[in-house]
């Protein structure tokens, strides 16, 4: 026969309506969370991948903010740079225009003055800021305008050459940033021509123009120094850097008649023997100083002499060329932007799949079932009433009761 006290009666009962209790009032904060697991001891298991769950969501947000910002930057970059193109197009216009043999000295100055007002359009653009108040064409130099006029009142590069990326993912990265020197100083410019100091006072080269860009590329970014022989009748062309003869040399010369050699056609006038005179082939030129230039040969080339309508001709065709050479410049980096704008929304949207799939997860294993946790609200309050009232009902039971 095994003997119960009272003591062993009144703790089984105590303990049992405890656990009930305890039991109950989980039951009741899953349902006022709206959690199944607010704390590790309710499913250790669970938690545990609760908390990797977090860390993962918590770091796609990070990235995803990255994408953000990194989109918001290069659309910023590409809207920038097509008002540029734009204002380019325009002075290629302008440029056209002035070309037209019946303009006046007055309508060459009226064309002049609204490309200065280009030019000041387009310093704007290039020194543009972010949110941030950072020039976005500086490199890492964001507190320096990109470009300011220096000494002699020309346009120049203050920024480095550093180029700014961000992690959108992981091992993910994208170049959020372009220096402005790669994409308005460091342009290809139109061949041009210039005679040696010491060559006689009459001499000159004009007429310069591609003919053959193949050709030309094989001694270019060399320049190609042309030597006259009036003796024999004609020029001799050799490679400025190495000295090597190019394979098309010599060619005839006539005062005043145009030649090919390189793939450049050229006319050479009232040489002297021995004259020099130097094709550059390789130079850049910023679009800041094709404008500049422009803007100093209407307002001060005289046409009224043969050589004064020589260097005009020269002075349009080579902007013409220097300003299409901008222009591509540009609209490469807009293609080039446009592969990285495809690729943030690429990993944009597979991070909001991340998100979306990893959230699912959570909530199978956190949220809780309101239609099971009442019903199993109800049971335990039923069961915990019941034992109440069962333990009241035992907790009065006396040996007394029995005599």
């Amino acid at each position: 026969m095994i003997r119960i006290s009272s003591q062993q009666i009144f703790s089984g009962g105590i303990n049992r309506l405890q656990d009930l209790n305890s039991s109950l009032n989980q039951t009741q904060e899953q349902i006022s969370t709206g959690k199944r697991v607010n704390r590790p001891s309710d499913d250790p298991v669970a938690a545990a991948r609760i908390l990797k769950l977090d860390q993962e969501l918590s770091r796609i947000e990070t990235y995803q903010r990255n994408a953000g910002l990194a989109e918001n930057r290069l659309q910023q970059e590409e809207s920038t740079l097509a008002s540029s193109v734009d204002v380019i197009q325009r002075v290629r216009e302008l440029t056209v225009q002035a070309g037209n043999g019946s303009l006046s000295a007055n309508d060459r100055k009226s064309i002049s003055s609204e490309i200065k007002e280009r030019l000041g359009q387009l310093a704007n653009i290039a020194n543009t800021r972010d949110a941030s108040g950072e020039y976005i064409f500086s490199g890492f130099q964001g507190n320096t305008a990109a470009f300011a006029k220096d000494d002699s009142g020309s346009w120049v590069y203050q920024g480095d050459e550093g180029q700014r990326v961000l992690e959108i993912d992981d091992g993910v990265t994208v170049p959020i940033s372009d220096h402005g020197k790669g994409i308005f100083s460091n342009i290809a410019a139109a061949v041009f021509a210039e005679g040696d100091p010491a060559n006689a006072a009459e001499a000159r080269i004009d007429g310069i123009r591609v003919t053959d860009n193949g050709d030309l590329a094989t001694v270019s970014p060399d320049d190609i120094t042309l030597t006259v022989d009036t003796a024999t009748a004609t020029i001799t062309a050799i490679n400025s850097r190495t000295g090597d003869p190019l394979p098309d040399s010599p060619v005839n010369y006539v005062s005043g008649e145009p030649f090919e050699i390189a793939g450049v056609q050229a006319t050479i006038t009232d040489a002297a023997a021995g004259d020099e005179f130097t094709i550059r082939a390789g130079e850049k030129q910023s679009v800041f100083a094709t404008f500049e230039n422009l803007i100093d040969g209407l307002d001060t080339i005289d046409k009224g002499s043969p050589a004064g309508q020589a260097a005009y001709d020269d002075l349009i065709a080579a902007s013409l060329q220097n300003l299409d050479n901008a222009q591509e410049s540009v609209v490469q980096k807009q293609t080039e932007l446009g592969g990285r704008l495809n690729a943030v929304e690429s990993t944009r949207s597979f991070l909001e799949d991340s998100s979306v799939y990893s959230e699912e997860i959570r909530s199978e294993l956190q949220d809780v079932d309101y239609a099971e946790a009442i019903s199993n609200l109800s049971f335990q309050s039923f069961v915990l009433q019941a034992a109440q009232q069962s333990f009241a009902q035992v907790s009065r039971l006396s040996l007394f009761d029995r005599l």
